[in-house]
């Protein structure tokens, strides 16, 4: 990633530059996003050897998009969880208060 003016971060994928303005403070995240997107293009490269370009991106952005997905899944079902012994003991609780 090079430095460009105003906050503007040039970023090479697949050869091709990109210039991103990243918000103030949000630079390393940028730099994060763009390795990340680095590894698992070749992750994908090396699974599908005869990909290029737009197809290589495009598959690989599914696979960052399915991950994603997985992980939200994951999440809600561990608030559901937490929510639910929240609730069992809150429910303690008042059955506690109301005998004493």
């Amino acid at each position: 990633m090079r430095h460009g003016a105003d906050g503007i971060k040039v970023v090479s994928i697949l050869g091709e530059d990109y210039s991103i303005k990243a918000p103030a403070g949000e630079e390393q995240t940028l730099l994060d996003a763009a390795l990340m997107l680095k590894a698992v293009l070749a992750e994908t490269k090396k699974k599908y050897p005869t990909l290029i370009g737009d197809k290589l991106l495009v598959l690989t952005a599914m696979n960052l998009c399915s991950q994603q997905l997985a992980m939200h899944k994951r999440h809600q079902q561990e608030l559901d969880r937490y929510q639910e012994q929240v609730s069992a003991t809150v429910e303690v609780i008042s059955k506690t208060i109301n005998q004493a």
